[in-house]
């Protein structure tokens, strides 16, 4: 896999990208609008309560005149309360807007993932995705709670203060704000090191996922070979070294943020010193300097928290731009440009000059051209990675065309609609794919409109009811994720069911008994030869012992169509099918 991708680290901040994400946001925007004004509620108060505290010395503690001072600390007390409520508030809601955009993206990108070709797949590894749907969304989350709308507070609560400390005393405040240049300093440091060992857990995070994903996925091969310790061993390794990069970005908070306290500690002492010094000079008076104090405090708050929402800011650029890369990638084209609603079908198939390459350099089907008329049951062979598998795809719009039409009825498959298409055809694939649900859910898969009753008929016309009656269950017998408990040739009969249950117009079957043994095949064999009756029918298989019974046969060798015709037509020209068949025949004997 390449991690080229995740290791980009962006610009701190790309204003399309910002435009693109800020769209999520619009069907919050009064809630955002809301929390922002909370926000800004809580930095006034901030900014009263050192106020009210010098108000409080000056005119009442110092003077020794208490009337009023009730007043000042009821008023104290209610802007603390208010203060309270203002970010509670602003909490929930920013975390309640955060977790809802997070739903719409992680939405958002499911359904666009449902609409991408299959070529999307090929290329791109499952644990990049998974990375794209999980990872880089939880860090958009963390940048719009906590990052776009606080920083609004942040801003606010900043300029208030410098606003304030130069209206209280700005000789003072000069000598308050001396400390900055080695604070704007840490903190440029502490962002360019942070930034780097967020890249780096990025890089071993996807690594991390798509390891695990290969490895459970394949845990029967990892079994089998006694991998288990080696891939322990990498594992660690990969483990290790998210863990060490985490451990450094761990590193760098710890130094940061007691050198923020140190140099507010800095800070502080100035105002001590330097407002001692005026105070005995009576140019201030020492509520100033106790206000100026509780201000400084205020102050490196905000500072640092604007550092680490600069991470966090940067982190979600490069989050944000992977995410819309994703979802920029082109869906396949359901609806066509000139919509035409497919009639009843008779079940013609014709492939006129038909190319086709995965990669745009290796053709993997040249110039295929053949005609299946209604209700035949013509079988497709050849050797692995003759474009068997290939033709299928193509039938079913998996894949387009590099050159050439394909035609259902007379009519190009490309002004049908996708959905419609593939409703009139069904696939038995060799390697099924069970999803963790009942029995009777991975045959109707989810379509309601399929009864009970036509889910059990379907099952009894593949000599399928049989297993499934005696499971404890019976229909609603949960299956485990893969179908793990049940056998191969389990699978394949409920896959024959989930395939004939909708009673489709064409029936392909690709390598459909190639995974079960003897006694299953005889069972499925018989329903087989039924099902195809007055059906379009299309057979791939190796063993060709399974199809003498078909009307004809095509045969594919590096991707061109080298002959057609009968098994016992085919037999006689002693070309490519003969020597398939001999070469099994002597294998089997």
């Amino acid at each position: 896999m390449n991690y080229q991708e995740e290791e980009i680290l962006g610009k701190a901040y790309d204003s399309q990208l910002m435009k693109r994400l800020l769209r999520f946001l619009k069907p919050y925007r009064f809630k955002v609008v809301l929390a922002i004004l909370l926000l800004m509620g809580t930095a006034a108060a901030n900014l009263i309560g050192p106020y009210l505290v010098k108000v409080a010395i000056d005119q009442h503690i110092s003077t020794g005149n208490l009337s009023g001072l009730e007043k000042l600390v009821l008023l104290y007390l209610l802007i603390l309360i208010l203060s309270f409520l203002f970010t509670f508030t602003q909490v929930y809601m920013t975390q309640w807007i955060g977790q809802r955009v997070m739903y719409d993206i992680r939405m958002k990108i499911f359904s666009h993932l449902q609409h991408l070709p299959l070529s999307f797949f090929d290329k791109n590894p499952v644990g990049r995705i998974v990375t794209r749907t999980t990872n880089d969304v939880e860090t958009l989350n963390t940048m719009l709670s906590s990052g776009i709308v606080s920083v609004f507070g942040d801003i606010f609560l900043l300029i208030g203060i410098i606003v304030v400390m130069i209206n209280l005393d700005w000789r003072l405040a000069l000598a308050t704000f001396t400390v900055l240049p080695l604070l704007f300093y840490a903190s440029m440091l502490f962002r360019i090191k942070v930034r780097r060992t967020y890249r780096d857990i990025r890089t071993r995070i996807a690594k991390i996922n798509s390891y695990l994903q290969e490895n459970i996925t394949g845990m029967s091969v990892v079994q089998i070979f006694a991998r288990e310790s080696q891939n322990f061993k990498h594992f660690k390794s990969l483990n290790r070294g998210y863990l060490d990069a985490y451990l450094k970005t761990i590193h760098y908070y710890a130094l940061f943020f007691p050198a923020v306290e140190l140099i507010s500690t800095i800070a502080l002492a100035l105002i001590l010193w330097y407002g001692g010094i005026r105070i005995l000079s009576n140019a201030v008076t020492i509520g100033v300097v106790v206000a100026f104090i509780q201000y400084a405090e205020r102050f490196f708050h905000p500072i640092r928290d604007l550092s680490e929402k600069y991470n966090i800011l940067q982190n979600a650029m490069a989050s944000s731009e992977r995410i819309f890369k994703l979802l920029d990638e082109p869906e396949q084209t359901i609806e066509p440009l000139e919509k035409l609603e497919l009639p009843a079908l008779k079940g013609e198939i014709e492939f006129q000059n038909v190319w086709f390459t995965y990669n745009g350099r290796d053709y993997v089907l040249r110039d295929a051209s053949f005609k299946i008329k209604p209700g035949e049951k013509v079988a497709v062979v050849g050797s692995t990675g003759a474009g068997k598998t290939t033709l299928i795809n193509l039938l079913t719009r998996m894949y387009e065309p590099t050159r050439g039409k394909i035609l259902l009825d007379g009519i190009d498959i490309t002004r049908l609609n996708v959905h419609d298409l593939r409703n009139r055809i069904r696939i038995v694939l060799q390697n099924v794919f069970i999803f963790y649900g009942s029995i009777q859910y991975n045959i109707r898969l989810g379509n309601e409109d399929i009864t009970q009753e036509e889910i059990e008929q379907a099952s009894k016309n593949v000599n399928a009811h049989d297993f499934i009656s005696t499971l404890p269950q019976k229909y609603d017998t949960l299956l485990t994720e893969g179908g793990s408990n049940l056998s191969v040739g389990q699978k394949q009969l409920l896959s024959f069911a989930r395939a004939l249950v909708c009673n489709p117009e064409i029936l392909v079957l690709d390598e459909a008994t190639s995974s079960v043994d003897t006694y299953t095949e005889q069972l499925i064999q018989g329903a087989i030869n039924n099902l195809m009756s007055g059906r379009t029918s299309l057979i791939i298989a190796h063993r060709l012992s399974t199809i003498k019974n078909v009307d004809w046969i095509l045969v594919i060798h590096k991707g061109e169509i080298r002959e057609t015709g009968t098994h016992e037509e085919l037999i006689r020209k002693k070309g490519v099918y003969s020597r398939l068949y001999q070469l099994q025949y002597s294998l089997n004997v």
